[in-house]
């Protein structure tokens, strides 16, 4: 019976490292073209939906109900993208295991490897969008200072987290198939406990502590410390977040690797 740890027989770390990094690669590539297989916009597709969010928040809570928040376009722009990436991500999380029957039951895959295929190929939507927020910022008088150097480490911390949850939620989602359905509505719920429209300062300060029991909270903040305020991000979240992520990823992939021999069965 093949489990998520099954991998071809591979001599040292580093071949195994490289090996799956390559085969990481090859189906993030695959996944984008089946994605916009026959598609006149192509990968024009992956800016409509954040654009097209950005304007209904510009003219509903800055023209409609006269939000106060400077740069308010970036400000948004930079919490849909951020909030966006983690959104996508788990939405398409949990058919990882359902949706891929035929690489399931390929003899020696190394499952492991799916839920860091969807977090990629959503990466790869961010980076597409990430020039269109640089020249929004521009627009707006911010420049890049040295703070910017820290959004490498941003990215890594927010994969970490968003890695660590995808991968409990594929193997739930084999046994229990409401899973995706019920992750979908939290989603969308969850975007509005997170200050992507608005600012944080506008929660009253009893309630403000509750909200940073959500991850994407201090994660959309240092963001936006970085990338509007131009200072470093506050070193204790992002260390609470790194190690959180890290420890997400480390159980989640556990739990993932202990449920990988019920897959072909369940499926």
């Amino acid at each position: 019976m093949m489990t998520a740890t099954d991998t071809p027989k591979l001599q040292g770390p580093g071949r195994r490292w490289r090996h799956g990094r390559d085969l990481v690669r090859v189906l993030v590539d695959r996944d984008l073209k089946i994605l916009y297989k026959r598609s006149s916009l192509g990968f024009g597709w992956a800016l409509i939906t954040p654009l097209m969010q950005l304007f209904i928040f510009v003219f509903v809570f800055r023209r409609a109900l006269a939000v106060q928040i400077p740069n308010y376009s970036s400000y948004v722009f930079t919490g849909v993208l951020v909030f966006g990436w983690f959104q996508s991500s788990l939405s398409q999380a949990g058919g990882l295991i359902t949706n891929s029957k035929s690489l399931v039951t390929q003899p020696g895959f190394p499952l492991v490897l799916l839920p860091h295929v969807t977090v990629c190929v959503r990466l790869f939507h961010l980076a597409l969008a990430l020039p269109i927020l640089f020249a929004l910022l521009w627009g707006q008088g911010m420049r890049p200072g040295m703070p910017w150097l820290a959004l490498p480490l941003l990215v890594i911390v927010q994969y970490l987290l968003i890695a660590g949850l995808a991968y409990p939620l594929a193997s739930l989602n084999v046994i229990f198939r409401d899973t995706q359905h019920i992750v979908g509505v939290i989603l969308q719920l969850m975007m509005f406990v997170t200050p992507v429209f608005y600012s944080l300062g506008m929660v009253p300060e009893g309630m403000r502590n509750w909200f940073y029991l959500n991850p994407m909270v201090g994660m959309v903040e240092c963001w936006r410390a970085v990338l509007m305020e131009n200072r470093w991000p506050d070193p204790g979240v992002v260390a609470g977040l790194l190690a959180f992520g890290a420890t997400l990823l480390f159980v989640g992939r556990r739990v993932f690797v202990s449920q990988s021999h019920r897959f072909i069965e369940e499926l």
